[in-house]
């Protein structure tokens, strides 16, 4: 059994997952070392599968790659790029080198990306794949062929509190949820109110219960970091004075760390909310900071008999 799946289980200690940094080459040993610090904090590492329509190192390879380098990993799989077949596959692949948990998304648009030229594919959903890996999950195929013996996967998805049209996202998550995802991974979100109304909006509908609700915290270093996200990222905005807070800071590096600081303890003081997924933008040892001012101990502390969990307390 996965230990992020004894954690969603247990309902009782904080989660935290975090973000590969996608790959374009190198080795397994320079994997390894840009991992090093994000595997030493978090429960589980998400090797993404083509984020924002542009083309890496596939999904499988390096979720691969994150267990190899001692840690647990959580294969993404994208609608966007693959058949009902190659999704499947994915899977079904990972497993057998005894990768378990997957998270399942239906994916931006290829116009998100360096090659809007290439073919959509999204012959499932995020929703249908949910139910497809949770089907595997149980031994079968999407045909109803067997695959020999169950997979015992944990399955995720992702939603995004902050995208219109906003009453249709809770109902959504549900869908993800009553499909099988047993975690919720939420979209960077840089409106409280609209996460705050999300979440509330799952504790109401009981979704919070059998998934583990995880928002996004993304560490960046400027402004120009947040307009980038605010203009080139599918279904995220930035508010102008929050964008103008970071510009107009002395220290816009400072004052960027205190934003994701703010966000990350705004989420984790949310009813239904399980823990955090960290993406790093930042690669400067600002990642081991933000747990240390969250009061979160490090992976290998929170594997320990003695740890109190914030949430837990």
């Amino acid at each position: 059994m996965s230990d992020l799946r004894e954690l969603v289980e247990a309902g009782d200690r904080v989660i935290v997952t975090g973000e590969a940094p996608t790959m374009n080459g190198g080795s397994l040993a320079e994997f390894g070392e840009r991992i090093a610090e994000l595997g030493e904090w978090v429960d589980a590492i998400n090797a993404t599968d083509n984020p924002t329509a542009r083309a890496h190192a596939s999904n499988v390879a390096v979720a691969i790659a994150i267990a190899q380098a001692g840690f647990e990993p959580i294969l993404q799989v994208v609608c966007r790029d693959k058949n009902r077949l190659a999704c499947q596959a994915d899977i079904v692949g990972a497993a057998l080198h005894g990768i378990e948990n997957v998270c399942c998304l239906t994916g931006d648009d290829v116009t998100a990306g360096d090659e809007p030229e290439a073919r959509r594919v999204f012959d499932l959903d995020g929703p249908q794949l949910v139910s497809v890996a949770d089907g595997l999950g149980k031994g079968h195929y999407l045909s109803g062929r067997s695959t020999g013996k169950a997979l015992s996967l944990l399955v995720g998805a992702v939603e995004n509190p902050a995208a219109p049209p906003f009453e249709f996202r809770a109902d959504r998550a549900a869908t993800n949820v009553a499909a099988g995802a047993r975690f919720l991974r939420l979209q960077i979100c840089f409106h409280p109110e609209r996460l705050e109304t999300f979440v509330a909006a799952l504790e109401r509908m009981g979704v919070s219960q059998p998934a583990a609700i995880l928002p996004t915290i993304a560490l960046l270093r400027s402004a120009s970091a947040l307009r980038f996200i605010d203009e080139k990222v599918p279904g995220v905005s930035v508010p102008p004075e929050t964008l103008a807070r970071i510009e107009t800071a002395s220290n816009q590096s400072e004052a960027a760390y205190a934003l994701a600081l703010q966000q990350a303890q705004e989420a984790l003081a949310l009813p239904g909310v399980r823990g955090l997924h960290i993406t790093d933008f930042r690669h400067d040892g600002t990642l081991t900071r933000l747990f240390e001012d969250l009061g979160i101990a490090n992976r290998e502390e929170r594997y320990t008999d003695a740890y109190r969990s914030p949430l837990a307390v």
